[in-house]
């Protein structure tokens, strides 16, 4: 019969305090072997469950994980598990047959001690992210080979407000891949063990649209019940908001205020994904490019689209449909009701287009822009084409600024099929019909990339949003303009604010002719203030950074690359830990050890000024702004790292580094490091700054860690590393300092984050 195993009732120590470091934990358990083992362990974790439901404000968690001796001979070792810090233990089940296994709950104080042990004799950097939190603790032994144990822990944890929204955090932490130690995120590797992670909610009409700053995740809505799921790829620390309806949208509001600098905030807007509500009625006007050059398998493809296209509009949507190659050939003169006869009739028209002829963009854009439309209806631009004009004005700048005379209220999305494409024409008609600019690359489907835009845009919720009020400055918001709002999509603004102050964010919106009104209590830290703690952790600052950059971009492809537009994108990736183009120049080309490369000259393919409109085509303008559009429309750092990641592979590919050798790259805890001889080097590192040495798994190494917790996820880099601060950089090396004199650290850690 199994038995559950009694723990030692010191649930108290699990009060300890939510610190900055106990957020950002490493929450999965693993089995550690017997300190005195010289070589790896035979254990490994195969699998890895975690459930969680939600009931009011309370998470009630199970963590499943199951480990298998991999080894030749019986294993023994210690289950291990962080609790965090706001979590109520319930209880703990471990199975090994008949045998009682005998566990213990320590409190903090006790964890760090076993952890910096740990650490100092099998010196596993990654352990230090452990700091602050109590520990479950289960001795395991035997473990026979090729068998398997099994492992559940349920704990309760009361969930956090923010603003009109709980915020749910969990902690993958490491997790082993195939090949040995290495990377998640780099290409071809995988986890050798299983992970699943869903998140249960009753009531699924009481809350918006999920949301998750660092992951992408999926929601579906079944049985009364909204259920969350997580990649089964998905490491480290994990975020979900879950938006509270307050009428139609729900509203949430996240800071970071880093010390010596200006805030950083979110703005999560989260409608429900049922569209019970009145929606906001669309005239939709659908244009597709039929020039020869779309023949074949382009033209198939998108008449395929269209026709999808045409499946989704409402019985309240009007639309238009206009073919253009040489001459423009409107469906009908105006736009008309969406009745089964009509759509019908649309198909036919559809099913006798070919492709032949120029391409008279300007033509096609005057036969849907600036037609006076009703208050109360949207109207909705989907511009599909291939290739340059060629038929009538043919000047890109020319056909935008005529363009933007015209567009009044409509919206206009782009789709660029091919590498053909002026991505400055199409990038400018998305910016000033307050769109998107979609492209797509000749081996994919264009079907598929319509589909998901149409998709986004199908059910509109409110338009002409704005921010009306906030108790602070906000500047540098990105999107810079808020694009309309549609049920089942989130929309997350993420800028800078001035000031402090603790009051409703308010943002006003227009549904059906009438403006409605939605409030975010909010709380603007004063910088460094110990109120401002690290609620946004890393994502707010980093998820900016890449809006920023994304909007740069675009700005230097259609004004001219100046040198402040680089420098800043430059800085921006360096300081963040985002790769670009510029960046690419310094983390590629061969440096010293522990200095920072002396700046290097900007790609030739983005030289140029603001005349150069018409010299958008290309592969590399492709590719280009597909980056562009990719950076500034992430709202999670997984698509921000995924979007980063496309280009600098690219970028492999196509060697903008100018012909120098490439340096291997690592991101750890949202910064770049270069490898250099015998170590590696923050690639933000600068010659002014004064560098401090510490020796690895020393004691001022482990109370080096406690005062600055953001740079343990760089420490597993390993023991040979600069990290480069404000006005102060760290190195770990064999030849540092093992001991700090009285008010050392403290003056370090003050100039580490420029205090």
């Amino acid at each position: 019969m199994f038995r559950r195993l009694a723990l030692a009732a010191a649930l108290a120590a699990l009060a300890a305090p939510a610190t900055p470091a106990a957020r950002s934990l490493r929450a999965q358990g693993w089995i550690q072997p017997p300190i005195a083992r010289i070589g790896p362990s035979p254990i490994v974790r195969v699998s890895s469950t975690v459930r969680t439901r939600i009931d009011g404000r309370v998470a009630r968690v199970e963590v499943e994980e199951q480990f298998r001796n991999a080894g030749g001979g019986l294993a023994e070792g210690s289950y291990l598990y962080p609790m965090p810090g706001e979590a109520v233990f319930t209880d703990f089940s471990l199975w090994m047959g008949e045998t009682q296994v005998r566990g213990e709950m320590m409190n903090a104080d006790q964890a760090r001690g076993i952890y910096e042990e740990i650490v100092r004799r099998v010196r596993d950097p990654a352990l230090l992210t452990l700091e602050g939190h109590g520990m479950i603790r289960a001795r395991i032994f035997p473990i026979p080979p090729g068998e398997t144990r099994r492992v559940v822990l349920r704990y309760t944890q009361v969930l956090e407000r923010a603003g009109d929204a709980l915020r749910l955090r969990y902690t993958i932490g490491d997790r082993a891949i195939s090949g040995g130690r290495g990377y998640l995120d780099q290409p071809g590797n995988t986890p050798t063990d299983t992970f699943r992670y869903t998140v249960t909610v009753p009531d699924a009409d009481a809350y918006g649209t999920p949301y998750s700053p660092t992951h992408t995740v999926t929601s579906r809505r079944s049985g009364g019940d909204l259920e969350i799921t997580l990649d089964p790829n998905a490491s480290g620390d994990v975020e979900i908001f879950l938006p509270l309806r307050r009428g139609l949208v729900g509203t949430s509001v996240v800071t970071a205020a880093p010390a010596g600098e200006d805030g950083y905030f979110m703005l999560l807007i989260a409608p429900p994904a049922s569209t019970d509500a009145a929606v906001v009625p669309r005239d939709l006007a659908f244009v597709l490019d039929v020039s020869g050059s779309m023949s074949g398998e382009k033209i198939e493809q998108a008449k395929a689209a269209l026709r999808q296209a045409l499946a989704t509009l409402g019985r309240s949507d009007r639309f238009k449909l206009v073919a253009f190659s040489t001459r423009v050939v409107p469906f009908r003169d105006d736009y008309v009701a969406a009745t089964p006869a009509n759509v019908q009739a649309a198909r036919e028209f559809l099913d006798h287009l070919v492709a032949d002829g120029g391409t008279n963009i300007a033509g096609a854009l005057d036969a849907v822009l600036g037609a006076s439309a009703d208050a109360e209806r949207l109207p909705v631009v989907v511009f599909v084409t291939d290739g340059n004009p060629t038929v009538g004005e043919q000047a890109p700048d020319r056909i935008a600024g005529d363009a933007a005379a015209l567009v009044g209220r409509a919206r206009i999305f782009t789709v660029g099929v091919g590498f053909d494409v002026n991505t400055y024409l199409l990038d400018r008609l998305a910016a000033e019909g307050r769109g998107s600019a979609e492209y797509v690359a000749p081996n994919a489907n264009i079907e598929t990339a319509m589909g998901e835009l149409l998709g986004r845009i199908q059910h509109p919720a409110l338009v002409n949003l704005r921010i009306a009020g906030a108790p602070v400055t906000l500047t540098q918001s990105y999107p810079a303009s808020l694009p309309d709002l549609f049920y089942g999509e989130e929309l997350v603004v993420f800028g800078r604010y001035r000031g402090t102050g603790t009051g409703p964010v308010v943002v006003t919106g227009e549904r059906n002719g009438r403006t409605e009104r939605f409030i975010a209590d909010a709380v603007f830290p004063a910088a460094g203030s110990a109120a401002a703690g690290a609620e946004g952790g890393e994502f707010v600052p980093r998820l900016w950074a890449s809006r920023r950059i994304g909007d740069l971009t675009r700005q230097i492809r259609i004004e001219g690359a100046s040198p402040s537009l680089v420098q800043e994108v430059r800085d921006l990736g360096l300081r963040y830990g985002i790769l670009t183009e510029y960046t690419s120049y310094l983390v590629q080309e061969p440096m010293t050890a522990w200095t920072r490369p002396q700046p290097m000259p900007m790609a030739p393919a983005l030289r140029g000024g603001a005349g150069s409109a018409g010299l958008q085509t290309g592969r590399d303008a492709f590719d280009r702004a597909q980056a562009s559009a990719a950076m500034s429309g992430a709202s999670n750092l997984a698509a921000a790292d995924h979007a980063a990641k496309a280009r600098m592979a690219e970028l492999a590919v196509g060697g903008v580094a100018g012909g120098t050798a490439a340096r291997e790259v690592r991101r750890a805890g949202g910064r770049l490091f270069v490898r250099t001889d015998g170590g590696w080097t923050d690639a933000a590192q600068r010659d002014s700054l004064k560098v401090v040495a510490v020796a690895p798994y020393s004691d001022a190494y482990f109370a080096l860690v406690r005062a600055l917790p953001e740079i343990a996820p760089c420490l597993g880099l390993g023991d040979d590393l600069l990290i480069a601060g404000r006005r102060s950089s760290i190195r770990i090396t064999a030849s540092g300092a093992s001991a700090w004199r009285p008010g050392e650290l403290e003056q370090l850690v003050r100039a580490f984050r420029g205090a």
